[in-house]
This record gives C-alpha cells, sequence and structure tokens, in this order.
C-alpha cells in the first residue's frame, strides 16, 4: 500500500481528518493555570490530551489512519511500540472492525501491555527496545501480509494528529509559544504543518530526555541520528529520527530542551500538584521544560501539552513518596 505512505501531509488533510474524528472524540480542553503561570512569570495554559480515549493524543492519528485502512479493504494491521501508539492503534483499529497485532520491547511497561490487550489487540513482547521491536513487525508484517503501520513515518497519523493544533488555534489564536513532548515525531510534524500555515509567529519548542535522545541530535546535525535509548519515559524512548515527521519539523523548531530522568520524575509530580491531572513521564515534561526555560518564556501565552496519562504504577509510586 505505497500510495497510503506517500499520502501528502498538509492543512487541507489535517482540515479533512477532522472530520473523520470528530464522531469518535471530542475537543480536549485547554485549561488557563493561575497557580503555574505565577511560578513560570508566562500565562500557561495545557491542552489535556491526556482526556482523550486510550489517554493520550495518538488517537487522533489513528482513527485517520483507521479510516483510509478501512477504504482499501485492509482487515489486518502490526506495529511496534512503547505503549500509546499501540493503544491508539488497538483501539481504533476494533472501532473500524479490524484485527490488530502490537509488538512491544520485552520489559515495557505493564499499564500499557494491559491497555493494549483490553482493546482488543493481539500483543506480542519481542526484542530489547524500540528499534529490535521494529524489526520483529517487519518480518511478521510479510509472513502473515498484514499492514505494517510505521509509529512514526506514516502520513495519515500525522494529518490525525494535527487536529489538536486546529483546536488550540480557535481557542487561543494569539498563542505566542508551545512546548511539546517528541519521540519519534510525529506530533513536532504535524505542528508545524498547522500553526506554520495558520500562525507562523508561534514558536514550537521541543522537549525530550538526555537518556534518549537521537531526536535532538538529529535536530542539532538537520540530519537523521541514533542515540542510546534508556529512559524510562516510554513517550521518549526512541533511539532514531524518523525521516518523514524530521524532515516536516527540522527547520522550524525555536528550541529543544533537554530533561534528566530527575527532572522528568519531577514534571509528573508538578502535574499531579498544579493541575491534579495523573500524567506519564513524557507527559508532564513541558511542565518542568517551561520552568527549566522560564526566562525565555517571560510575559508570553504558552501552551504545555499533557501528551498521555499512560504510566506504570511502580513509576507513580515512586514520584508520590519521593516529592511528597
Amino acid at each position: 500500500m505505497k500510495d497510503l505512505k506517500n499520502y501528502p501531509v498538509n492543512l487541507e488533510e489535517v482540515i479533512k481528518a477532522e472530520r473523520v474524528i470528530r464522531p469518535y472524540l471530542k475537543e480536549t480542553s485547554l485549561t488557563y493555570y493561575k497557580n503555574l503561570s505565577e511560578l513560570i512569570g508566562a500565562q500557561i495554559y495545557i491542552k489535556h490530551e491526556n482526556h482523550n480515549r486510550g489517554g493520550s493524543f495518538k488517537i487522533r492519528g489513528g482513527l485517520n489512519l483507521m479510516e483510509h485502512l478501512k477504504e482499501k479493504g485492509i482487515k489486518g494491521v502490526i506495529t511496534f511500540t512503547t505503549g500509546n501508539h499501540g493503544i491508539s492503534v488497538a483501539t481504533s483499529a476494533k472501532l473500524y472492525g479490524i484485527q490488530a497485532t502490537v509488538v512491544v520491547p520485552i520489559g515495557n511497561n505493564a499499564a500499557k501491555n494491559e491497555m493494549i490487550k483490553n482493546a482488543g489487540a493481539r500483543l506480542i513482547e519481542a526484542g530489547n527496545n524500540f528499534e529490535e521491536a521494529a524489526e520483529v513487525v517487519e518480518r511478521l508484517s510479510k509472513e502473515e501480509n498484514l499492514y505494517y503501520i510505521h509509529a512514526a513515518n506514516e502520513p495519515h497519523l500525522i494529518n490525525g494528529v494535527g487536529t489538536e493544533f486546529l483546536e488550540i488555534i480557535r481557542e487561543l489564536p494569539d498563542i505566542d509559544t508551545i512546548l511539546l513532548p517528541i519521540g519519534a515525531g510525529s506530533e513536532l510534524a504535524a505542528a508545524t504543518i498547522v500553526f506554520k500555515q495558520l500562525k507562523p509567529s508561534v514558536e514550537i519548542i521541543a522537549v525530550q530526555s538526555e537518556a534518549s535522545q537521537a531526536a535532538y541530535l538529529s535536530w542539532k546535525s538537520q540530519k537523521i541520528c541514533t542515540s542510546t535509548n534508556q529512559t524510562f519515559a516510554g513517550g521518549f524512548a526512541t533511539g532514531s529520527g524518523y525521516e518523514v515527521p524530521f524532515n516536516i519539523y527540522k527547520n522550524h523548531l525555536s528550541d529543544f530542551v533537554l530533561l534528566t530522568e530527575e527532572e522528568i520524575k519531577q514534571g509528573m509530580n508538578m502535574g499531579i500538584t498544579f493541575t491534579r491531572n495523573l500524567a506519564e513521564g513524557a507527559g508532564a515534561s513541558t511542565i518542568i521544560g517551561a520552568y527549566k526555560i522560564r526566562e525565555q518564556l517571560k510575559n508570553k501565552k504558552v501552551v504545555l501539552q499533557m501528551s498521555g496519562c499512560n504510566t506504570d504504577l511502580s513509576i507513580l509510586k515512586e514520584v508520590i513518596n519521593q516529592y511528597n
């Protein structure tokens, strides 16, 4: 199905994707937080993608992709994931009557594994990391004649994710800056497509873990790079940049914030303390990221994306015990 892989990624397709997802998803809240605003010295709004079906922004892309796969008569799909992407694929595939197989690395987040299975997908644990799981998917997709959903190089996923930023612009048209976590990069690409067309003055700032900084290294060198991939935060856990999203966002990011593993956990605690929301490591990273660059954000209207809430219970207990 090469035509699906070569599909355009643009504002027109994002607008079409919004019509696809709307029967399944409500707009997520964009909430102003006075306490965070005073702490950071800017007007802070959080886009609560953690309130989506499946607990993350990923479902937007999953639904849009399944709509197109259904039109092509696809009966089965397979993908690799560390969590939220797999939950999205499993959930959206079930809604469209498509059988999903999801491959996760051995030792993956147990809570996310359970959500993938509960959504009706076949779960396979294989490989020691994101990239090794991808190799298993390549083999099984050929052996079982399944459509291979790449976690990043998938135009319909990016177009679907872009619907989040249409919502933000409608609700906060005078936005100055947005901070977004980055793993494989579909969200940074989607933000670039929407903001650079509708409001090019918006600063787009990426947040990533120092322990898995392939996207940062790729952006810094302006070419695809690999790196060690050792973060506990699944939303960051990629060891390579990816061509399709990278080529969209690489020239359009204003800055990049790297976080230690300790800082990521501090961000989770800040999410609970300041917003009373549960967020996973990558999901709360924009809060601590904004705090780190607060001088840079001073007096601006800033949106922080809370990308997901599917954290492991053991990590949550550690965060609560350590910081409270």
